[in-house]
């Protein structure tokens, strides 16, 4: 009765579910981007699962969630252009930002996505009294150049300080002061959320930076080609610009390709800032937000993402007019040569049509005295014969009945040809045959 794809479509409200933490807990989260090797990732899962003891999930799997005993858990998302490993475990002592939660996980499969490691992120989530103890001494945790912070939820702290260390991961300490059940995993779920969707917005920074040095590059090539457009006033030189202008036509076109991905950055920096949202920040006199800080370090990077896209379509567009304006002025010079050629091919046609008239006024003359010179020897022979004829008479009266039988005779004969034209050029156009003209 319903639909085939109402279950699937269903499902994918519960497709990402947050972790489910209690207590301290240490966590470890990786992002795998492989930009042309999408396979790796389901890969990796099922060697995980394999070397682990895990259960290996099915074909086309997109969320995993499994667990290797009370205190130690796997979370695996499949994205559209990467994936994403979360492992979490109970802390029990104050080894912080340890490998704890990953330790149990042979360093072959690590070795195998080396090179495709985006975002790779400690976090700690401390209650109690080692809450106390770590709001005192937060630099001895988190000790980058700018310490970032803020009370988020309601019940709790975050500091961090975006700063990739010297054993490749960034640091999050999230401090408990009385979150309600289950939001301490949603907390932990959105911060990593924030700096995986972050690298990926910042993709296009460098696709941007190449793209503005390129587009320099089309612009100082546009400038003199708009200048000799003009100047220009003959119909070679404009034929050669508007070939120079189709090749930087299709230069600037050729550039669109990366278009995927500046919409790609510009939804997840829509995700970004929806889960910097999420945390509801109140501020800790002394060092800003976390929603402050990315506005004042990641938003410009993204305003140049967008400035630098407008740009490149402002290029296409001008190049676009440039190469209109120019084909309007080929054309209007084509016109023009047509337009010298029809006349030319009329003043032909008068020529020929008065030409025909003289030629035709010569063979009613010439065919007149055929006819008449046949007549007259005609008109002898009975005169010889003793008929009471006079050539000379008779010949005299049949010069008009003559001349007039002959340019009847003419007039009839290019009706009927005119006639059969038309008829020839009509079964043409219309695709069938007229069998009188063929015959």
């Amino acid at each position: 009765m319903d639909h085939f794809l109402r279950a699937s479509l269903a499902r994918e409200l519960h497709a990402r579910p947050f972790l489910r933490i209690g207590g301290p807990v240490a966590l470890a989260h990786f992002a795998i981007y492989s930009d042309g090797d999408l396979s790796i990732h389901e890969a990796l899962l099922r060697s995980l699962c394999r070397l682990t003891g895990l259960e290996v999930p099915l074909d086309g799997t997109t969320h995993y969630s499994a667990r290797w005993n009370e205190e130690k858990q796997l979370k695996w998302e499949r994205h559209t252009e990467f994936s994403t490993f979360t492992f979490v475990a109970q802390r029990h002592d104050a080894d912080y930002f340890s490998d704890l939660p990953a330790e149990h996980v042979p360093s072959e499969w690590f070795h195998s996505f080396e090179g495709k490691r985006f975002v790779a992120i400690r976090m700690e989530l401390v209650a109690g009294d080692a809450a106390g103890a770590a709001r005192q001494n937060v630099r001895q945790w988190i000790d980058g150049p700018i310490l970032v912070g803020g009370k988020v939820l309601g019940g709790g702290q975050v500091y961090c300080d975006w700063t990739i260390r010297p054993d490749g991961f960034s640091r999050f300490l999230v401090i408990d002061d009385g979150f309600r059940e289950e939001q301490g995993g949603r907390l932990l779920q959105r911060l990593y959320e924030i700096e995986t969707y972050r690298m990926m917005a910042l993709l296009a920074l460098p696709v941007a930076r190449e793209l503005g040095r390129t587009l320099d590059e089309l612009q100082s090539a546009l400038q003199p080609l708009m200048h000799s457009m003009d100047l220009s006033q003959g119909r070679r030189t404009d034929a050669e610009l508007l070939v120079r202008l189709t090749h930087l036509a299709v230069r600037v076109e050729s550039l669109a390709g990366s278009s995927g991905r500046f919409s790609a950055s510009r939804a997840y920096e829509k995700l970004v800032l929806a889960r910097i949202q999420e945390l509801r920040e109140e501020r800790i006199e002394g060092m800003p937000t976390i929603a402050e800080f990315m506005e004042r370090r990641f938003a410009p990077a993204m305003e140049t993402c967008k400035a630098i896209w407008t740009r490149h379509e402002q290029v296409a567009g001008r190049v676009a007019r440039a190469v209109d304006l120019l084909r309007t002025r080929v054309n209007l010079a084509q016109e023009e040569d047509t337009t010298r050629l029809l006349e030319g091919m009329n003043q032909t046609a008068r020529s020929q049509l008065r030409l025909q008239h003289a030629v035709e006024g010569l063979s009613v003359a010439a065919i007149s005295y055929y006819v008449l010179s046949l007549t007259s020897a005609g008109f002898k022979a009975l005169h010889i014969l003793h008929f009471p004829l006079d050539p000379e008479l008779a010949e005299g009266l049949l010069i008009v009945p003559v001349v007039l039988l002959v340019m009847l005779t003419i007039r009839r004969s290019k009706g009927r040809h005119a006639v059969r034209k038309s008829e020839w050029l009509t079964s043409q156009t219309s695709g069938r045959p007229n069998s009188e003209v063929c015959d």
